[in-house]
């Protein structure tokens, strides 16, 4: 297969801990200072940096040789703009193909696990040795792909933010959030820790920390959702972390489904420092203060992960 320029390949990338130090100490000799001074094996970063590179560099020779290419890191993804017929590539953690669900519109995502040995990459299907059969399976149309079911957070002032593992909402710091929560015809004033949304994708992530310490405190092993749910379902999963009762604030409602039929609204109480963040990524937030209502539902767009 050769010269299909109908199709962009858009190869997504991550620094590796090697580049993280030396932005953070200027060169490679003071990082590695830092780390032998700190007893710490520098040689697994550089092993680590080199392979990666050297996938990387397969990968683009692959890609480019099958249409156009675009290599894009990270941090730029909520910036760039994808085409419909795009081709998305990834190469890194689990945590980097959540993280370019997100930006996409049901654009299928291939996503490649650079170091089997260092990673296990659940989202992880295949190795770099895999990228042309799948792409070329990919292309005409008889690829395997798991749809994702994305949770959106939208706010009475317009704000939106999707989240395809899950959405936090709460304090910023580590205080009490303050908020009334609507869920199910029922409403209840809450104090807790904050509030986890987990999709179907996320479910054996945080959600399942959570989960797994509640059944802890009750002395339990089991539980329906020990094992997640299906990325696909239309259904999220809210929990209320350490939700304290007291004269105003109740523990009624901490755990439930929220559906197409049943979403969750949260009002703030909080003056400051309230925020809903999603997918892990704290910098990027929407101010969940006093006066801000959020809806929390089933987003529109879903992702496609070819496997």
């Amino acid at each position: 297969m050769s010269g299909n320029y109908q199709y962009r390949f858009v190869l997504v990338t991550r620094k590796t801990r090697l580049q993280e130090l030396i932005e953070r100490f200027n060169t490679w000799p003071q990082a590695r200072f830092y780390l032998e001074h700190n007893q710490v094996d520098a040689q697994d970063y550089l092993d680590e940096h080199d392979l990666y590179q050297r996938r990387l560099q397969e990968a683009e020779r692959t890609l480019k040789a099958l249409g156009r290419f675009q290599l894009l890191e990270r941090r730029l993804l909520p910036n760039y703009q994808f085409g419909p017929a795009d081709i998305v590539v990834t190469i890194g953690q689990d945590g980097l193909v959540a993280n370019t669900l997100k930006y996409l519109d049901g654009q299928p995502v291939i996503a490649i696990n650079p170091d089997p040995g260092r990673w296990d990459g659940k989202l992880l299907p295949f190795e770099i040795g895999d990228l042309p059969a799948v792409v070329a399976r990919t292309v005409a149309g008889k690829s395997a792909c798991k749809t994702i079911s994305f949770a959106e957070a939208k706010t009475n002032d317009g704000q939106r933010m999707l989240a395809v593992n899950d959405l936090f909402i709460g304090p910023k710091s580590h205080t009490s959030a303050r908020y009334l929560l609507l869920w199910g015809g029922h409403q209840e004033n809450q104090s807790s820790s904050g509030i986890i949304v987990s999709t179907g994708f996320g479910s054996t992530g945080w959600f399942q920390s959570i989960l797994a310490g509640a059944l802890g405190v009750a002395g339990s092993e089991s539980h329906p959702l020990k094992d997640g749910f299906a990325w696909h379902e239309q259904r999220l999963q809210f929990t209320v972390r350490e939700p304290f009762p007291s004269r105003t604030t109740g523990i009624r409602m901490v755990f439930g489904a929220i559906t197409p039929e049943t979403p969750l609204t949260l009002e703030s109480q909080m003056p400051e420092n309230g925020v809903i963040f999603s997918d892990g990524i704290e910098s990027d937030y929407l101010a969940f203060n006093s006066g801000t209502v959020v809806t929390i539902g089933l987003a529109a767009t879903q992702g496609q992960l070819i496997v």
